[in-house]
């Protein structure tokens, strides 16, 4: 054997095994591998999208949360102002009530006062003409003499 004709026969054997993987072989490996980065570069790009919406929603989620405490303490606020005004309505209420119930226990004092003034005017006149009767030793009429017994009264 001749180390040349060998050498030549796996020359050919070599050059027609490479031109028959890079005609068969070597282009659906190549598609797979570029339809394989595609999905992956797709899948990255996806992957930022998805980050960038994350911060996106977050800050969204930050100012709704923000407006939302802000509104929370206007309503809150709101709450205490009504509140405050309930209490110094009712009290103005409560002072005013007090007043007109002790404005009508003075009125009722007094008209007791002047029932009582008039009950001791009647005793005393009663009184007076018991003692004039006693002094004069004589019964006196208070029927005739009214208009006597009633300038007494209004002396005393």
């Amino acid at each position: 054997m001749n180390i040349n004709a060998t050498l030549l026969g796996e020359l050919i054997a070599f050059i027609f095994f490479v031109w028959f993987c890079m005609k068969f072989v070597w282009p659906p490996i190549m598609g797979a591998i570029e339809e394989r980065q595609q999905k992956i570069a797709d899948g990255l790009a996806a992957s930022e999208r998805g980050e960038k919406d994350l911060e996106l929603a977050q800050a969204k989620v930050s100012d709704q949360l923000k407006e939302a405490k802000a509104q929370a303490a206007d309503i809150i606020e709101q709450a205490k102002k009504r509140g405050s005004t309930i209490v110094d309505e009712e009290t103005q209420r409560g002072h005013s009530e007090r007043e007109k119930i002790i404005a009508q226990g003075y009125s009722e004092i007094e008209a007791e006062r002047n029932r009582t003034k008039e009950e001791l005017r009647k005793q005393v006149a009663a009184l007076a003409v018991a003692g004039a009767e006693k002094i004069l030793e004589r019964e006196i009429d208070a029927a005739a003499q009214s208009d006597i017994v009633e300038k007494l009264v209004a002396e005393l």
